[in-house]
């Protein structure tokens, strides 16, 4: 498949995933449905670092990693209501019973995910982004996607965005050809990064 079409099946499983736990939890005899839930956490790690997707790729990819976010949140609480039963007002907003007052952070005893793991998946698009080049002119996807990571990380950031797509791409084969007869190297590792709310472009030498 195309990364379209597996965005739209983690969509599509998402959606999915959303109605059986609405289901397990207004039957108590049912189970929870891992087996969705694993193919949709099985899709977003795979994309996660947003090294294959361009700009629209990555705004589909991280919306539904946040939704999925949300809802596991939800869903985590809910499943500690209703193993440990505890009873308050608030519930009747999760439409189940009971909650304990304490607030700590569990793993979800439904399908061992973390809360450190959940903010991992919600802020993937916060990653440094990298990729290689060897030769920035037959290599015109990365250097595209290179391009749309500085870009869109500058948007985040409130900084301007000097240079289009061809001047970028010629900077790019002007500093890869310096690095690589500097260093004597096969290839240079570019990484898009904000360090302090600045947005940092780095290039070194790769081995």
């Amino acid at each position: 498949m195309t990364i379209d079409e597996e965005l739209t099946h983690l969509d599509s499983q998402l959606r999915r995933l959303k109605i059986e736990y609405e289901i397990y939890f207004s039957n108590p005899s049912k189970k929870p449905p891992t087996d969705v839930e694993w193919k949709v956490l099985t899709l977003l790690r795979k994309f996660s670092d947003g090294a294959k997707m361009n700009a629209t790729q990555r705004y589909r990819y991280n919306e539904m990693a946040q939704r999925y976010a949300i809802y596991s949140d939800l869903w985590r609480k809910k499943s500690r209501i209703r193993e440990e039963g505890y009873r308050r007002p608030q519930d009747a907003l999760l439409s189940i019973q009971g909650l304990r007052t304490e607030e700590r952070e569990p793993e979800h005893k439904v399908y061992g995910v973390s809360a450190a793991a959940m903010a991992a998946v919600a802020t993937a698009e916060d990653k440094p982004f990298s990729t290689q080049c060897s030769d920035p002119r037959s290599e015109r996807e990365r250097v595209q996607r290179l391009y749309e990571a500085l870009t869109s990380a500058k948007k985040k950031t409130g900084e301007s965005v000097s240079g289009t797509a061809e001047s970028f791409a010629a900077f790019v084969q002007k500093k890869t050809e310096q690095i690589r007869k500097q260093h004597g190297c096969q290839a240079v590792e570019y990484t898009v990064e904000v360090l302090d709310g600045q947005v940092k472009l780095k290039a070194k030498a790769k081995v």
